[in-house]
């Protein structure tokens, strides 16, 4: 059967079986074409929103299926999309009638514990990551939710549970290995390809398909403090004043974060919260758990909390916890984030109000801490945009009806508006966004005075704009 696919200009080109054949014969991986068994499932990303059927799917098993992919895409002017792990809020993992450039297969994690080094290749998510570096009591700053994709919060920032102490998840990559537009396979470092190293640590995967990643890690676990309760999303006129007087000047270790949220009816959830609408204060301390006891008490002390869960856990099931909430194309999503520079009354007003008019159960107004180790690197030391916020204010859309998706959306961008206008909103984090064409001002937003400089990476590395599916930063000229 021959395939056809989009062009990067709009228009299509048949691929031919015997093109396709030739293909299978050096490929490693699948092709799997509309019709093959297995195209359904292998078409599905975590946001419901997306119901995409790309062309053809290249599921790769290493770098060598990758190089034959983009050379195929190169070859015919092939429109791409690259698939990690397929969380990406704004679904640029799959498009219609597209090839996907799929790694999903690619989920090898090899530990040196002796150097504290991860090698990760490029479909893996955090939960592989984790389960590999808590044998050795070891943890790369990742996500919160451990079927994320590594590739997509590492090239986009990286924000966790560990960010305070150890920075965000690109601050701690020591090495990647890309093949770009031309179908080079290049070694980036701070000593090889600088420039395109400097680019991947937050410019997005503007530049290539990343088949590996090698990272720092850090002594971390297996059981570190965790600290959670939850009170009657009610009381949070009382609570959210506390919880931010507590989280200033918090040690580095700390990592904390707070939202409204609701509980379902759930064995998994104490019976207190079951069908309750919360405010949830949450931390991580990066260090022994004897030492965090006191530090983390006030977390149940803001109020008179619904649930307090607060003590010792292992890192793996802190890192898992969340997991059950967002089913794989489930929900359907749209989300936006603001930095500010300060929880100021005028940040909370607005966060307090759309915290408690939240129009879906599973929609989130979700306030992360930074500071700490986020804030070192000088604004030009990677690509990554404004590191001025000490919180960021996540406004995360989820609800399950379609026909709810324009007034959610409309509802999302209303709150972020709000916020984005008060005097100390302070740039964007693109992980949390769910639009899939940037404007100006939210691209300039994002990556502030190093956007030039991307753009001319961008030039240096895919001229062509071949791998434009992202949070896409245009080449100079």
């Amino acid at each position: 059967m021959t395939v056809r696919l989009r062009r990067l200009n709009g228009g299509e080109t048949a691929v031919t079986d015997e093109r396709l054949d030739a293909l299978r014969a050096a490929f490693q991986g699948p092709l799997i074409t509309p019709g093959d068994p297995g195209y359904d499932e292998s078409r599905v990303v975590h946001n419901g929103m997306f119901d995409r059927h790309p062309g053809l799917i290249a599921r790769c098993s290493g770098a060598a299926d990758v190089i034959d992919a983009v050379n195929l895409a190169r070859e015919r002017d092939l429109l791409v999309a690259v698939r990690g792990g397929g969380h990406g809020i704004a679904g640029h993992s799959a498009c219609d009638e597209a090839m996907m450039i799929d790694l999903s297969a690619m989920r090898g994690v090899w530990v040196n514990p002796a150097e504290r080094l991860v090698r990760v290749q490029g479909g893996a998510t955090w939960g592989d990551v984790d389960r590999e570096t808590q044998v050795f009591g070891l943890a790369v700053p990742g996500g919160v939710v451990s079927t994320t994709g590594v590739a997509g919060l590492t090239l986009g920032g990286g924000l966790g549970w560990l960010h305070r102490k150890y920075g965000l998840t690109c601050d701690n990559l020591a090495a990647a290995e890309i093949v770009t537009a031309d179908g080079a396979l290049l070694r980036t470092s701070a000593t090889e390809h600088e420039e395109l190293f400097w680019a991947l640590r937050g410019g997005g995967g503007n530049f290539g398909v990343v088949t590996a990643f090698e990272f720092h890690a850090h002594p971390v676990g297996p059981t570190v403090m965790y600290g959670l309760a939850m009170y009657a999303a009610a009381d949070a006129e009382e609570i959210l004043p506390a919880w931010r007087t507590w989280t200033t000047g918090l040690p580095d270790e700390v990592t904390g974060r707070a939202m409204f949220w609701s509980m379902p009816a759930s064995l998994l959830l104490p019976p207190e919260v079951h069908n309750r609408d919360v405010f949830i204060t949450a931390a991580v301390y990066a260090g022994p758990p004897d030492e965090a006891t006191e530090i983390l008490r006030p977390i149940g002390q803001f109020g008179t909390p619904l649930a307090d869960l607060t003590g010792p856990m292992p890192f793996r099931d802190v890192q898992r916890l969340l997991d059950w909430m967002f089913p794989k194309g489930q929900l359907l999503s749209y989300w936006k984030s603001v930095g500010v520079r300060e929880l100021g009354d005028d940040v909370l007003e607005v966060v307090l109000r759309r915290g408690l008019e939240r129009p879906h159960p599973q929609t989130m107004v979700h306030v992360p801490q930074m500071g700490g180790a986020v804030q070192r690197p000088g604004i030009h030391d990677t690509a990554f945009g404004d590191r001025s916020a000490a919180y960021i204010v996540s406004i995360d859309g989820n609800w399950t009806d379609a026909a709810d998706t324009e007034a959610d959306v409309q509802w999302v961008r209303d709150a972020f508006n709000e916020v984005n206008g008060l005097p100390s909103a302070s740039g964007t984090y693109l992980n949390f966004s769910g639009d899939p064409d940037l404007d100006s001002a939210s691209r300039r937003a994002a990556f502030g005075e190093n956007l030039d400089r991307l753009a001319r990476v961008k030039r240096d590395f895919d001229p062509g704009n071949r791998f434009r599916l992202n949070n896409n930063i245009r080449p100079t000229g």
